[in-house]
């Protein structure tokens, strides 16, 4: 970066402030220009010291962070990091704050705070700096009811594989609330902590035409069903007695990640070939390139968010670049462009949309 990211730290409490101070500013290319303890001090803060990127406390005196999230949001739209706790209450919290349009989240031990910041150093650097680059102030794509498709009557050995990181819990809302509700089998990987994944998982189920949980080991891969990778486990397909499952390990992290997008897709790779269907979305990093790859190779239709809408245009970036992505679609094409490969022969169309680019086929 050319100039260092200023961040603005609120919360309510001086020891975590202090904390987050410390941690940022150990980043050259972070520079802390001030704290507040509540939303009423930081709307002036923002006011006077103009920062790039915000880090938000859930839950604060006065006005809670979502509700203080709102207004950021209305009246004048930056990108916001939540700091959350581990808890299913947090989680909760957290997911409605990235649907109002938080950028992220960093999710905050409930013992011995000093260390497990300390820990995930790395990881609120990372974030913030992203954050700063994210594409905030535009509405997010509203998932509408749309025009009624005929019904998916393709081959029951097709499975849809979808990955994403930041920005991802409302692009998969956005993907999954456009698919019609008889659908193949859909494997999700979504760059999460515990808690997190089932309180998502639990959300997009009320809210989506099929059937969304959290995935468990050796759970049948069933049609008109979508699987989320829990928080701290690999997903993977498998084939058992002729049959798509489920499959969860806690192997050692891969791109940085568990669970990994490239775990995902590579399974599929391995599993489907041919009959599998990946789409990796927005996200920071270069997770899932490598696995998209493999399917790419392997047959598979692969698709990727394109940059105009993507909130953080990483992983996406990455798996083009690499000549993963057969073709990449705006965010609100998605879905139509997944259940065209499912119906037909991999050549997708979006119901007359354009791809945004094409890559010809290896």
């Amino acid at each position: 970066m050319n100039k260092r990211v200023k961040v603005l730290i609120v919360d309510d409490s001086a020891v975590i402030r202090q904390l987050l101070s410390m941690l940022l500013s150990e980043d050259p290319e972070i520079e802390v220009v001030g704290t507040a303890g509540d939303p009423l001090i930081a709307r002036e803060r923002i006011k006077e010291l103009n920062p790039d990127v915000v880090t938000l406390d859930v839950e604060m005196p006065n006005m809670d962070g979502v509700t203080f999230l709102r207004k950021i949001m209305a009246l004048r739209p930056m990108p916001v990091v939540m700091i959350s706790t581990l808890t299913q209450a947090g989680a909760e919290t957290t997911l409605e704050a990235l649907e109002i349009g938080a950028v992220d989240f960093i999710a905050k031990p409930t013992h011995d705070v000093a260390n497990g910041l300390a820990a995930i150093a790395h990881e609120l650097h990372t974030k913030v700096k992203a954050a700063a680059r994210a594409r905030v102030g535009r509405s997010a794509p509203l998932a509408k009811a749309k025009v009624a498709r005929p019904q998916w009557s393709g081959s029951d050995e097709r499975i849809i594989a979808i990955g994403a990181s930041t920005g991802g819990v409302e692009a998969l809302k956005t993907v999954l609330m456009s698919m019609p509700a008889v659908c193949p089998p859909i494997l999700i990987t979504q760059h999460m902590p515990p808690r997190f994944t089932t309180a998502f998982a639990e959300r997009l189920n009320r809210e989506c035409p099929m059937t969304v949980s959290e995935a468990a080991h050796n759970d049948a891969a069933e049609p008109n069903h979508a699987y989320i990778a829990p928080g701290a486990f690999h997903l993977e397909l498998v084939r058992v007695g002729g049959y798509y499952r489920c499959s969860l390990s806690e192997a050692p992290a891969v791109s940085g990640h568990r669970p990994s997008v490239d775990v995902l897709f590579r399974s599929v790779a391995r599993v489907a070939g041919r009959s599998g269907v990946g789409a990796i979305l927005t996200g920071m990093g270069k997770d899932g390139a490598e696995g998209l790859l493999e399917m790419r190779n392997a047959g598979a239709v692969t698709l990727g968010q394109d940059e105009a809408s993507s909130l953080i245009y990483g992983m996406p970036r990455a798996a083009f670049e690499r000549g993963a992505v057969m073709r990449q679609y705006a965010l609100t094409n998605m879905a139509d462009a997944i259940m065209d490969a499912c119906d037909g022969d991999g050549k997708t169309h979006a119901h007359g949309a354009a791809p945004s680019r094409l890559v010809k086929a290896r």
